[in-house]
């Protein structure tokens, strides 16, 4: 870190310091009143993990309840640690890892060791709704996090992914306590914003709330030159009187991230380039991409009895892309000679959702039953055009970058890129029913369900926008679970479930595994049924006091397809879902107080992920790419008893070894990261200022963070050492 650097941090650190100073004599004026002011503080400030959420169609329930891993991280936590993207807040989670998209700025989780993209992260339950490549973690009051399979519970996700678990953002609502809140931050070397949320309930008995809130944030961030800028708004009307409830949230995000560091492409070189300086910036200044959404839902529910609940949902989303990406490939090793070419690629999207349904609980004779009825529907059209050029004739350098000229050449282009025109439609279509059984007084819980899904995807020529394929397929998703609730505070869980992703259409020909001439496939054109991906899993949930853990043991079985020998012709392929990835896993999750002002969010994975029934067995019994043996998270807060307004906060991170190509000839290192940071309650005029600092990878260490979701070397750069710092008033 430069000098400069310092400096404008030691600046922004000043001024913080400085607000929490500017009114001592009413900061002072009642000790009793500030004492009770900063505690009241602290405690809003906790940083917090529900063990519960949405579960889909079975509702909001407590993770004890569930048969299945489910967790929910709290405004106060995303507060507190000052994220500017959704990956930043689920660094906390011992289950996911974060990487990105090839050549763009994307976020892309992997849970379990399967990929959830930015496609398929639910709002409140629906999909397509939320922006799909960057998220901000300010809009929302909760990141819920559900482990395993979910076909049934959400419906297959239209971008198919989520095979490992899904992703879950609650939009902010009031609540019953007032809230007016301004955040000022900043982070090295010259990133610095701010926020607001204001919520309030009106009317007679507090039917009516009303929240906005927003936040805007500009300028460089700590790998060097790159440049982000965020800015979002969101509102939320809702009602809630007698039986009905209904509410409205809207939002609108822009970010732009210009000269971002992407991922670095290894090409047959069989080698593991050495790590550079954390912050160093091997992408081209010329990159950039631009990224605008409007989105929002409406929501009612209604109460038609006592347990009788009717209910329905729509949203809709609005999205607009550009950007000029960049494709580094390195040439040598040795030297770090990488080559750069280039795309520009404009993309809007135009998607809808809707979900409606009917739940419904009563006893009889001692035994419980929770019906729910209902369906589901999404529409998405991608309108979408590009243009490749060459590579530039000049290099690039991975440990010393300077800036190329980007190529002028088109390779190949397709679309009209001022009016992007359709590529794709899809409609997505479910209905669903389950009963969830209880037993001697929902101490034994047993769910059974099924979902009946439809998928129809029409693709366009990029050139003549005329339709080029058409595929219509259902598919039957069902649900088994148990609970068992023994003794108070343990619940033992087990469930079998599916996930559901489209199929592809067969190739006219392929390679000949005895060597020769390509083999024609004799079911060339077909398009496959969706791929049913099923998940085994037992497990079980400890509360004690203000500790909660939870212990999961899952195998998750991916089909995808493969090209094998006809076995009716044997100078013929066949296409068909006969490769499988079988992941095989334990989970293990800590979220409490260890005593009174120790906190804890610790957890760790062992993952296991496997090719199995590979073409002609080659690659047999492999690692999967880009999945790490072993996750270790813990993140551990503690309020200094002799300085009552002072919390110390650290974070570890620890990823294992990973495969970072299909032959298992390459693997990544281990990798372990530490956060420090503090935060300080102050009283200004009788109001709490809150002033915080942290510290992301303290010791600056270098490491290639993944080389997820691919089947070439695509190696993702960790974070460099990140300084960061905010003050938060509540009024």
């Amino acid at each position: 870190m430069n000098r400069h650097t310092t400096g404008r941090m030691l600046l922004a650190v000043s001024a913080l310091t400085a607000a929490a100073m500017a009114f001592p004599a009413a900061a002072q004026e009642n000790a009793e009143d500030e004492n009770t002011i900063i505690v009241s503080a602290q405690r809003l400030n906790q940083t917090g993990v529900r063990q519960g959420g949405s579960a889909g169609v079975l509702g909001d329930k407590l993770a004890e309840d569930l048969p299945f891993s489910i967790r929910s991280y709290n405004s106060a936590l995303i507060l507190n640690q000052q994220p500017q993207t959704l990956g930043q807040v689920l660094e906390n989670d011992p289950t996911i890892r974060t990487t990105t998209g090839f050549g763009i700025a994307g976020e892309l989780f992997g849970i379990r060791g399967f990929a959830l993209t930015g496609d398929d992260i639910g709002y409140d339950g629906l999909y397509g709704i939320v922006p799909r490549q960057l998220a901000a973690p300010e809009l929302y009051s909760s990141v819920q996090v559900l482990n395993g399979s979910s076909a049934f519970l959400n419906g297959a996700a239209p971008g198919g992914s989520g095979i490992g678990g899904s992703v879950n953002l609650i939009p902010k609502r009031a609540t019953d306590r007032q809230t007016a809140r301004a955040t000022l931050g900043y982070t090295a070397p010259e990133h610095i914003g701010g926020s607001f949320d204001v919520g309030r309930r009106l009317g007679a008995n507090g039917e009516w709330g009303i929240r906005i809130n927003g936040a805007a944030r500009s300028g460089d961030v700590s790998v060097d030159d790159e440049f982000r800028s965020t800015y979002v708004f969101g509102g939320a009307i809702d009602y809630d009187s007698g039986p009905l409830r209904a509410s409205l949230d809207l939002a609108y995000q822009r970010v732009k991230v210009a000269h971002f560091r992407p991922k670095l492409r290894v090409s047959g070189l069989g080698v593991i380039p050495e790590v550079p300086d954390a912050s160093t910036n091997f992408g081209q200044p010329w990159q950039y991409t631009t990224l605008r959404d409007v989105f929002g839902q409406f929501r009612a529910e209604y109460d038609i009895a006592e347990e009788v609940m009717v209910y329905a949902a729509f949203g809709a989303r609005d999205g607009s892309e550009e950007g000029v990406y960049s494709t580094p490939t390195l040439l040598d090793a040795s030297t770090g000679d990488i080559s750069v070419s280039s795309s520009f690629i404009p993309r809007t999207d135009n998607n809808e959702a809707a979900t409606a349904g009917l739940r419904a609980k009563f006893e009889t004779g001692g035994i419980s039953n929770e019906i729910n009825f209902g369906g589901s529907m999404n529409w998405l059209v991608n309108r979408n055009a590009y243009e490749f050029y060459t590579s530039s004739p000049e290099l690039n350098n991975l440990y010393d970058p300077v800036e190329v000229a980007q190529s002028s050449t088109v390779s190949f282009a397709g679309g009209n890129l001022d009016d992007p025109f359709p590529i794709s439609r899809s409609r997505l279509a479910s209905i669903f029913i389950s009963d969830t059984i209880g037993l001697w007084n929902d101490n034994v819980l047993f769910t059974a369900g099924v979902r009946l899904q439809e998928i129809n995807s029409k693709s366009y020529s990029a050139f003549t926008q005329e339709l080029t394929g058409e595929y219509e397929e259902d598919a039957w998703t069902p649900v088994f679970g148990l609970v068992i609730k023994p003794v108070e505070g343990l619940s033992l869980y087990a469930n079998r479930i599916e996930s559901l992703v489209q199929g592809s259409s067969a190739p006219a020909s392929g390679a000949n595994p005895n060597g020769g001439d390509p083999l024609s496939v004799s079911n060339a054109g077909e398009v496959l049924s969706p791929y049913v991906s099923e998940q085994y899993e037992v497990g079980g949930k400890l509360s004690l006091g203000e500790m909660d853990m939870t212990l999961a043991l899952f195998q998750i079985d991916r089909e995808t397809a493969i090209l094998r020998i006809d076995p009716d012709d044997s100078t013929m392929l066949e296409f068909g879902p006969y490769g499988v990835q079988r992941n095989r896993g334990i989970e293990f999750t800590f979220a409490g107080e260890i005593s009174d002002g120790l906190r804890l969010i610790a957890g760790g994975s062992l993952i296991d992920a496997k090719l199995r029934n590979t073409e002609n067995g080659v690659n047999e019994g492999n690692d999967a790419v880009g999945v790490p043996d072993f996750l270790l998270n813990a993140n551990l807060e503690w309020d200094v008893p002799f300085l009552p307004a002072m919390t110390l906060t650290g974070r570890v991170v620890h990823t294992g070894e990973q495969a970072a190509d299909i032959g298992n000839t390459l693997y990544l290192d281990s990798w372990t990261r530490f956060d420090l940071g503090a935060r300080y309650v102050a009283v200004v005029g009788d109001k709490p200022l809150t002033l915080r600092f942290g510290v992301d990878n303290v010791t600056n260490k270098a490491y290639w963070a993944s080389a997820f979701d691919s089947f070439r070397p695509d190696l993702l750069l960790g974070t460099p050492r990140t300084f960061k710092a905010s003050a938060t008033i509540d009024f």
